[in-house]
């Protein structure tokens, strides 16, 4: 599993019984207790999100977030009393690079926010936060001691705000620039920089110019850009999911970033609706695996289909389905049966197998007994070697 590295509790206390109720009010701060600790909420109304646009008030970043989020039926509530000047988590993975550091910043939340089952946004403020507390985070994260101890063996950084780092809306561009220079200053062999955005926010000068920036350090760092996915069936994807992306944007995507050289990380996620049986869950990720190796293969970008096992995030339609019975997380070994798809072609994987404490209870993919299986993933995601994985697939 994961290993978590400066978890803020602070981060992790939206937890799943935090519903919505009658008291919600437009951009209301609501303060609950847990366990002696006062924390504040934001909890969103589209009755008053329509009130205010039908009186003629401008919609902002901040309205269009909260109605995205009480249109798509989410209950999840946002955590405006995280420290800001703090990242909302990070932790350390193995990937085929080597030592990868993982931080999410703490910005204003997804702008899309429709997605069906994600309650990523829940650990984000539906506010703005400003350039000098996204440097100071910048700054918790850099001169954490666990870190600074690792920094000479990190070779690959992913940056998130589990929404969109290029949307300049809701990541200060002073900040992504500071956090550039602190990571040529500080991390002296980083390979690879990764980025994780919506298609729509993806700008070629400025992905040029960080690339350029990223050769200024003691190692050439490769840029990568970090796509979600989701889903490849159009219909799972778009019509159910609301995941807002069409095949025919992301080959432009692929195009423009052949073009510079960049990679690519696509984000998957394993059954990720109700409508999904677990072997269409299977297929639809072979599917991918096909896809995406033909767009490798054709122009020579660098793609990594990153799989995420869905757990069911609790504030979403999705939980509503799992409480009746309706859906219920994908198998480790099918998650294996998925990913040994890619064996011999021009991709590599990755296993994503933690829920970053956003499951509600009984919602993880992890099963007790699944240790075996949690093992041999972690061993594929450090060495692309399918031999165990395929070996404990067949021996059944």
């Amino acid at each position: 599993m994961r290993t978590l590295c400066g978890l803020y509790a602070d981060s992790m206390r939206t937890l799943c019984g935090l519903y919505a109720d009658s008291m919600r009010t437009l951009c209301g701060l609501r303060i609950e207790a847990d366990s002696g600790i006062a924390f504040g909420r934001v909890w969103c109304s589209v009755r008053g999100v329509q009130a205010a646009a039908s009186a003629g008030v401008p919609e902002g970043v901040e309205t269009k977030i909260l109605q995205a989020t009480r249109h798509s039926h989410k209950d999840y509530a946002f955590d405006e009393a995280h420290d800001p000047t703090r990242p909302a988590m990070y932790w350390f993975q193995e990937a085929v690079e080597g030592l990868v550091l993982f931080v999410v910043f703490y910005t204003q939340a997804c702008r899309w926010s429709q997605c069906l089952g994600c309650n990523l946004p829940a650990l984000m403020s539906a506010r703005r936060v400003g350039f000098r507390a996204l440097m100071a985070q910048v700054d918790t994260l850099l001169d954490d001691p666990v870190v600074a101890a690792k920094a000479s063996e990190l070779r690959k950084v992913i940056v998130s705000n589990n929404g969109s780092v290029l949307d300049q809306e809701t990541f200060s561009s002073t900040a992504l620039i500071y956090l550039i220079a602190r990571l040529n200053q500080h991390l002296p062999h980083l390979a690879v920089l990764t980025l994780e955005t919506r298609v729509e926010y993806v700008d070629p000068p400025e992905l040029e110019f960080i690339a350029r920036a990223l050769q200024e350090g003691e190692t050439p760092t490769a840029l990568e850009l970090a796509i979600g996915f989701e889903a490849f069936d159009d219909q799972i994807r778009n019509g159910v999911f609301r995941k807002g992306l069409r095949l025919e944007q992301f080959e432009d995507l692929v195009r423009t970033v052949a073009r510079y050289g960049f990679r690519l990380k696509c984000y998957f996620m394993q059954k990720p609706v109700p409508q999904m049986s677990d072997e269409a869950g299977v297929k639809d990720i072979h599917a991918a695996i096909d896809y995406l190796s033909r767009w490798a293969g054709e122009t020579g970008v660098e793609i990594n289909l990153h799989l995420n096992p869905t757990y069911v995030a609790f504030g979403t339609a999705l939980e509503a389905s799992f409480r009746r019975g309706e859906y219920s997380p994908p198998l480790l070994v099918d998650v294996a049966r998925a990913l040994v798809r890619a064996e011999g072609r021009p991709i590599t994987v990755f296993a994503g197998l933690s829920d970053e404490g956003l499951a509600c209870p009984g919602g993880s993919f992890v099963r007790p007994g699944d240790e075996a299986w949690v093992r041999r993933l972690e061993a594929l995601n450090r060495t692309q070697d399918y031999g165990e994985l395929r070996a404990s697939l067949c021996a059944g």
